[in-house]
């Protein structure tokens, strides 16, 4: 049994160990103010990295930001001025609550409907888990 602990041992010496960089960084979004308006350039690019539906991530920032706009030629345009600040911070929550596993921390999910019920399902652990299905 000693021996096996001693092998146990240089084992654990000879693996090397994980670092902890975040492989998962959402891009920052890129815009301009026209007027009174505010147009997001790049929604398409942040949607496609984080696997989801353009119009699903448009729609919710609209619903956060708490004003109207339209999703047209692959750009949203808000109808009114808004910080990209605060704008990055809305896509933050949007990955807590509809990419980011909730069990295993990892980006790697989908969104699934049943019937009324919407679900992020993890294709690294197997987990599922409801979020809110109307935004």
């Amino acid at each position: 049994m000693e021996n096996y602990e001693k092998l146990l041992e240089k084992a654990y010496q000879d693996i090397k160990p994980i670092e902890s960089n975040n492989r998962f960084e959402v891009p920052k979004i890129e815009g301009r103010y026209e007027g009174t308006k505010t147009i997001l350039t790049n929604i398409t690019q942040i949607a496609s990295y984080l696997r989801r539906d353009p119009h699903h991530l448009s729609k919710f920032l609209l619903k956060e930001l708490a004003t109207s706009g339209t999703f047209k030629n692959n750009r949203v345009i808000l109808q009114r001025k808004i910080s990209s600040h605060k704008i990055n911070e809305k896509i933050k929550d949007y990955v807590k609550e509809f990419v980011i596993c909730s069990q295993c921390g990892k980006p790697d999910t989908e969104l699934i409907k049943e019937k009324e019920f919407t679900f992020v399902h993890c294709l690294a652990c197997g987990a599922k888990h409801s979020v809110r299905a109307k935004i």
